[in-house]
């Protein structure tokens, strides 16, 4: 298997104060970024080129837009109907029984300082003198204010963002499936970032992984490049046709963009990407697949790479794929973690409540989740070189977030703002015991390993 090298991620904003014109303000350095569909805007909204989601809408301030799509959990719906906001100020105090094991009705951890959903989630309000435009619609909140949807969602920030281009309230890293289930690490009705559409012909379609914005067809097929091809040329005929399929392209198409066609034989077109020409492997038996780049000379194709994890990081095969691992080759853990309250809030990030994980990892013994999962200790010169890596300083006792360098504190490496694990059961570079440990396979409440490549699960993330 492969590791697919990854560059620098991106911050690139676009400002937009009319509602069709777009000027690029850099934040940030960065290599190639997925291009997009330039819509319209109201006034005061703007296009972030984030470093995991790509470009997702923001506001005047740069704090990304989320959505909060309806989903049938276990026991019930959640999220929201178009046209129809119900995250109100409402603070919640027992769970609803949606989707944990446990009935409804049970108290909630830390009352006295759980936000209500208006709290978590800020609505995006509307002025009085506001129009539709495009996409954009206005509707009625249950408070009588007026809020602002796109296609036909309304629309909220996160108290989690702090920066331009941060997506730390929710990620699209969690694609939906066509049964309407997250084929990533997470499960509940999460928070969703909303963004242009992408710029591509119809044929194809992005998925969101760890590794970057992965390129298939519509049907969820892997799309591919060949080294031995040259720009708006294909070196692969014969025998290599067998097993590598070119994405062919309608007759009448004309380049647009990045994408463009080569003529394979009179009248029929293959499809390029930044001037390379695409296939999808014949061997593939999963939608997406990276199984197609264990051939030499073979890759998958990004539309936008996600950042490098920081220096003395690995990656570790594994007997069903590739996962992220620390310098000792010991497999790194993320924290998943969804209340089940009618508001749905997130509790994986250590500004949440911290009693679910203590009861995942230690039966509600902080001392016993230290042994258990352990946190990744960063050195305390330790960088990154982008904003989806950082470090952090944490109270093991309560696993909050605490000032640097603290008496008693931890100095750890986190992902998207959120602390990453070792499991104290693995022995070995490879292991991975503590994989889906938690309630639903650790989907709902609990830990999964940082998957680079799950080539037996529900997706290759």
């Amino acid at each position: 298997m492969r590791y697919a090298k990854t560059v620098i991620g991106v911050l690139a904003a676009g400002l937009c104060f009319g509602a069709a014109v777009q000027a690029e303000v850099k934040v940030a350095k960065q290599a190639l970024t997925q291009d997009y569909v330039r819509e319209e805007m109201p006034p005061g909204f703007q296009v972030v080129i984030a470093e995991l989601e790509g470009p997702v809408y923001a506001d005047a301030n740069g704090k990304t837009l989320y959505n909060w799509p309806l989903r049938d959990l276990r026991n019930g719906p959640a999220g929201e109907q178009k046209g129809k906001p119900t995250c109100t100020g409402t603070k919640y105090r027992t769970n609803a029984g949606l989707m944990s094991p446990y009935p409804g009705g049970m108290v909630l951890p830390e009352l006295e300082t759980r936000p209500s959903c208006i709290e978590a989630w800020p609505p995006v309000y509307a002025g009085a003198d506001a129009k539709p435009v495009g996409k954009w619609t206005i509707v009625d909140r249950p408070d009588g204010k007026k809020q602002w949807a796109y296609e036909g969602l309304a629309l909220y920030t996160s108290n989690l963002d702090k920066q331009i281009g941060d997506v730390i309230g929710g990620s699209s890293v969690n694609p939906r499936g066509p049964d309407n289930t997250l084929a990533g690490d997470a499960e509940g009705a999460l928070r969703e970032p909303v963004g242009p559409p992408a710029a591509m012909p119809k044929q194809f379609a992005v998925r969101p992984f760890r590794r970057g914005r992965l390129l298939t067809t519509a049907e969820g097929r892997s799309v591919y490049q060949w080294d031995k091809d040259a720009d708006f040329k294909s070196n692969c005929t014969g025998a290599c046709i067998k097993e590598w399929t070119p994405v062919l392209a309608p007759d009448r198409v004309t380049a647009q963009g990045e994408w463009a066609t080569i003529e394979r034989a009179p009248g029929v077109k293959q499809w390029t990407y930044r001037k390379r020409p695409v296939y999808t492997h014949v061997l593939d038996e999963k939608t997406p697949s990276q199984e197609g780049s264990d051939v030499p000379g073979w890759r998958n194709v990004f539309t936008q790479v996600a950042p490098s994890p920081p220096k003395g990081f690995t990656v570790q095969d594994t007997v069903s794929g590739q996962v992220l691992a620390d310098a000792q080759g010991r497999t790194i853990y993320v924290y998943n973690c969804n209340d089940d309250a009618l508001d749905q809030l997130s509790c994986n990030h250590p500004d949440t409540p911290q009693a679910y994980r203590f009861m995942i990892c230690g039966k509600g013994d902080p001392q016993r989740c230290l042994e258990q999962f352990p946190y990744l200790i960063a050195d305390k010169t330790a960088k990154s070189e982008n904003r989806t890596w950082s470090v952090m300083d944490i109270d093991p006792k309560t696993g909050k977030k605490t000032a640097a360098g603290a008496p008693g504190s931890l100095h750890v490496w986190a992902y998207r703002d959120r602390p990453v694990y070792l499991c104290g059961r693995d022995k070995k570079p490879g292991d991975m015991e503590c994989d889906s440990w938690g309630e639903f396979s650790g989907v709902r409440n609990g830990y999964k390993a940082f998957w680079l490549r799950d080539d037996f699960g529900r997706s290759s993330i």
